[in-house]
């Protein structure tokens, strides 16, 4: 795979190099259902549309690998889980209309296959795991499907636990609420199948009852440093260093509420230098080692400088300028997201 990688990578320039990106989580795929569910855009595709990603700024990014998450709001779908199977169908009509460009993986070996054939990878997960049904027929269904992440919480209480609310403010973490008897059934069976646990909008009880009941490595696909912004949708220094115990990784939300500002009167003006304060705090509080990119591009507020997937070789260059070095960058980039799938995929 190394040699693979090599011939398949853009040697690095400081005048905006590039680096291969995996990145754990978006929300493409909800967008483009929507747009066409809703009539706004009939004809959107992945291919090329006005969203943070497509396949266009996909390759001026050089990207390697992104995770496509099956957003459901349970509050807005009447049938949550029937939502759920039209977002499958969705992205795997995608798939098949750019075969050429890109490919589903469902084992690291297809992420292997797909680095040698020069294809971006997809990879399937899920963002709320109320659609699940609390049946655990549904999770396995899933995974059939090709499911390989599972968001445990979005922003409700479901069947599974409860999320860190962020309603109003001030934001208050929920400390006692954490995973159902039901949750850690859940937990235990992606474990067994192959699903990863994802933290990203769980409760801080809930992050300790995973950190409890896991036997493997978890990640928070799209969470930032709570000690550089108060938001509780963000992980606090134990909970950062507990996913690096465990060989996990975190994933840096470029939404500008989770990168800085901690009260409702305070403007969200936030773009690379604070990505890469999270970054910084990160690795000294937890190593380098768990730390991957998890943009929330598509679910988020537009980032002023980190607008969409083809400006990310600027924040490679911020992050050469900050002084972090090729094996650290390259690690934050993609490859410590791709030794996470390498052991659980």
């Amino acid at each position: 795979m190394l040699i693979y990688l090599a011939a398949f990578r853009t040697k690095h320039s400081q005048k905006g190099g590039f680096m291969k990106v995996a990145d754990m989580h978006c929300d493409t795929i909800a967008e483009i259902l929507y747009a066409k569910k809703s009539g706004k855009n009939k004809s959107i595709c992945l291919r090329k549309n006005g969203l943070h990603i497509d396949l266009d700024k996909m390759k001026k990014g050089d990207y390697l690998l992104q995770n496509f998450a099956m957003f459901v709001d349970l509050q807005k779908r009447e049938n949550p889980f029937e939502w759920c199977m039209e977002l499958a169908d969705t992205f795997y009509g995608e798939m098949e209309e750019n075969s050429a460009f890109i490919a589903p993986v469902r084992t690291y070996g297809d992420i292997e296959k797909n680095i040698k054939d020069k294809k971006i990878s997809a990879l399937l997960t899920i963002e709320e795991g109320g659609v699940c049904k609390e049946n655990l027929a549904f999770l396995r269904d899933f995974y059939r499907l090709g499911v390989r992440m599972l968001t445990l919480t979005w922003n409700y209480k479901n069947g599974l636990g409860h999320p860190n609310k962020r309603k109003e403010f001030p934001l208050e973490p929920d400390t006692v609420n954490g995973l159902t008897p039901l949750g850690i059934e859940f937990l235990q069976e992606m474990e067994r199948l192959g699903i990863i646990v994802d933290v990203s909008h769980l409760s801080d009880a809930g992050f300790y009852d995973v950190v409890k009941y896991a036997k493997k490595p978890f990640v928070a696909s799209h969470s930032n440093a709570r000690s550089v912004c108060g938001n509780v949708r963000n992980l606090t220094d134990d909970m950062l260093k507990k996913i690096a115990d465990c060989g996990g990784v975190t994933g840096i939300n470029f939404e500008p509420s989770f990168l800085y500002g901690k009260t409702s009167g305070e403007k969200f003006c936030a773009g690379i230098a604070q990505v890469v304060s999270h970054i910084k705090h990160i690795a000294k509080v937890a190593g380098t080692e768990c730390i991957g990119l998890g943009s929330d591009f598509d679910g988020i507020t537009t980032n002023e400088e980190l607008m969409d997937a083809s400006y990310l070789p600027r924040l490679e260059d911020a992050l050469f300028a900050a002084g972090f070095s090729q094996n650290q960058v390259e690690g934050i980039f993609y490859k410590n997201v791709l030794r996470v799938y390498r052991e659980l995929l």
